[in-house]
């Protein structure tokens, strides 16, 4: 009874030492829905929110049994009840800990949880610290994403319990990581592999931590195939393994490689894609010259403009393809040495140009309709092959002037043409309207074969030549230096001519008007020999008379002057 006494007075005896603040240990005596009851051997049982015991994904961490800490709030609340909270022993507990830290220099955990002005909140176990942007990294980092919400380790460089403020560096454990790490880095060899994580992101490249010490992973170093931007390939966080490429010990300076780590796709690459091999790949990037289309792992080939359409050279390669298209393409150059591949998606196709040229030929009549009309001539597309023919200036009209003839002509029109010629490898068609005409001067020629005279009606008058209408469809042109020598005719005249010639080219017959003169008064001079000539006399007894006659005439002269 004396010792049962004893307790009960020691018992009544400490509640009046205790004051709000003081950290007890106490049994879990029970756990009710939304509570647990803790004994800390004070009158009463103190009842605590379930929460204080829970973890961050709300799974409780106690069990009836269990010893725990927990502090004294208040010893009675009004109701004779003990009030008594695990939160605020834990706070208490850390900020014991945190000072100690902060007086010795010993180094901290904590959660980076979110970016405020100037720096970041960082969670040490239930108190908030603040972590000045200049402190997070040894050099300025643009994006720190990768770190939030990862536990990380700090040096407290200022604490007031008072005013509950924290500031804590994270470059001060780094840079004593790092004169630490200068040892380590004495270990390093090109050549190595090591493991380290992303920690920054720049145009030209990344920077990887290794703990004590940090290396550039250059932009041409990530892959084999083009990068337009580090985050293509990596992500600030990222574990990875690289190789180390260069390593200048004076300066500190470790250069890596990420490609380095996987064989060179561009070794042999001719023999696995050999030029006019036909290959399947995926549209990477399109740009105003072309497409970029990976064939391989690491390989990418240029498809130039000029390689994508048969018909339109200057198509926008967005029109043709698109990114992540999957197309077929030819090989048409390999150069391992540059790195360079060149395909084709236009020889995957038909060549609608040995199309054309094998069904049509030279005077071949074809319909088709004018796609574009410009200073030199008009277009002209056959839908049936998908590829145009021109109509040069020249060969619209032979009556008209180029720039006159070329006005009567309009997009979308129909027109008849003649195919002048076709070259394959140059993919060109000459055509031909004012050729149409041909069959007439054939059927003119017929009637009106070379040296006849013929008359026409002059339709116009240039500098160099009179054009003239001799039938239907059939003109004559009369060369400046041709005409009469009365003077060039006028428009409307009509003019008699001699046919010199046949123009196959530009579908007019060759006329001459001084050929006609000359011919005519040839046929005068020989009419008039006929009529002077007496019965039975030759045309040498004619010359020898009129010789004869000069003579006698020439001595009378010569008689009367000395007469």
């Amino acid at each position: 009874m004396d010792e049962n006494f004893q307790d009960l007075l020691n018992q009544n005896k400490k509640p009046e030492r205790l004051k709000p603040g003081t950290l007890l240990e106490g049994e879990v005596v029970e756990i009710r829905e939304g509570a647990v009851v803790v004994n800390a051997g004070l009158k009463s049982e103190g009842v605590i929110p379930i929460e204080q015991f829970t973890n961050k994904n709300g799974e409780l961490e106690v069990s009836e049994g269990d010893i725990v800490e927990v502090a004294l709030d208040s010893l009675e609340d009004g109701l004779g009840e003990t009030l008594l909270s695990r939160e605020r022993a834990r706070n208490i507990r850390t900020w014991t800990r945190l000072e100690e830290a902060c007086e010795s220099g010993d180094i901290v955990k904590g959660f980076l949880l979110n970016k405020v002005k100037g720096g970041f909140i960082v969670d040490l176990d239930g108190i908030s610290a603040f972590l000045p942007g200049s402190l997070v990294d040894m050099r300025p980092m643009r994006d720190l994403t990768y770190l939030e919400g990862k536990e990380l380790e700090f040096k407290i460089i200022k604490l007031d319990r008072n005013r509950s403020n924290v500031v804590v560096s994270r470059r001060a454990v780094l840079e004593s990581e790092h004169g630490a790490g200068a040892d380590e880095m004495k270990n390093l060899s090109e050549g190595m592999v090591v493991k380290g994580i992303v920690k920054n992101l720049t145009d030209y490249g990344a920077f990887l931590g290794f703990g004590s010490f940090d290396g550039l992973l250059h932009i041409t170093d990530m892959a084999w195939k083009r990068v337009h931007h580090p985050s293509e390939v990596l992500a600030v966080g990222d574990e990875i393994e690289v190789k180390i490429l260069r390593y200048d010990k004076e300066k500190n300076r470790i250069s890596l490689g990420l490609k380095q780590m996987t064989e060179d796709p561009w070794t042999q690459l001719v023999r696995r894609c050999p030029v006019k091999s036909r290959v399947f790949g995926k549209v990477t990037s399109i740009t105003d010259y072309g497409c970029f289309i990976e064939i391989e792992e690491g390989v990418e080939g240029l498809a130039h403009i000029s390689e994508l359409d048969w018909t339109n050279k200057n198509i926008s390669p967005s029109r043709v393809v698109s990114v992540g298209q999957q197309v077929e393409a030819m090989v048409i150059d390999v150069d391992e040495d540059k790195r360079r591949v060149s395909l084709s998606l236009k020889k995957c196709k038909d060549n609608p140009w040995n199309e054309f040229s094998s069904n049509q030929r030279k005077g071949d009549r074809l319909k088709g309709v004018v796609r574009s009309i410009n200073d030199f001539g008009i277009f002209v597309g056959f839908t049936d092959y998908g590829i145009d023919g021109l109509v040069h200036i020249t060969d619209i009209s032979v009556t008209e002037p180029p720039d006159e003839a070329i006005r009567r002509y309009k997009k979308g029109q129909q027109v008849e043409v003649v195919v002048l010629s076709v070259d394959p490898g140059r993919e060109r068609i000459s055509l031909g309207i004012k050729q149409l005409n041909d069959s007439h001067l054939h059927d003119y020629l017929g009637k009106h074969p070379k040296n006849s005279a013929v008359t026409g009606t002059v339709v116009a008058v240039t500098d160099k030549s009179v054009i003239v209408n001799l039938a239907d469809n059939v003109h004559g042109v009369i060369p400046v230096s041709e005409v009469s020598q009365d003077g060039a005719p006028k428009a409307g005249d009509s003019v008699e001519a001699k046919l010199t010639g046949h123009d196959k080219k530009n579908c007019v017959l060759s006329l001459s008007v001084k050929a006609r003169e000359k011919e005519e008064q040839a046929v005068k001079v020989r009419q008039y020999a006929a009529a002077e000539k007496p019965a039975g006399t030759s045309l040498g007894d004619l010359f020898r008379e009129k010789l004869r006659r000069i003579k006698v005439g020439g001595r009378k002269g010569a008689g009367d002057k000395s007469g």
